[in-house]
């Protein structure tokens, strides 16, 4: 029998401070930590684990780009919580024109 495939709950928010985006992803049901995989792009990312014959699958945008090298994941009682924080490009720099000699 093929396994089952569930797309897991998921929440998105920015936390108290307004410094990460908290990602919570809810994988009920005796899921190991050895069985998720989470992959996460500046824009997206995407789950995948496994519990006996059930797979919890998905891939979900992110409204805003992240620093992918600064996240944080934690795995307790079937939630998966991931926290990163934006992705600052620097400042524009100020536009000067520049003389031309003759």
């Amino acid at each position: 029998m093929a396994a089952l495939r569930v797309a897991p709950y998921v929440c998105a928010y920015s936390d108290e401070n307004e410094e990460n985006l908290h990602i919570e992803i809810e994988l009920p049901g005796g899921v190991d930590k050895k069985d998720i995989t989470f992959k996460m792009q500046e824009t997206s990312f995407s789950i995948d684990a496994a519990r006996g014959d059930v797979r919890y699958v998905g891939t979900y945008a992110i409204g805003c780009p992240v620093d992918t090298g600064k996240a944080k994941a934690t795995f307790r009682n079937g939630l998966l919580a991931v926290d990163v924080p934006p992705y600052i490009q620097p400042a524009a720099e100020e536009t000067k024109q520049i003389p031309i000699a003759e």
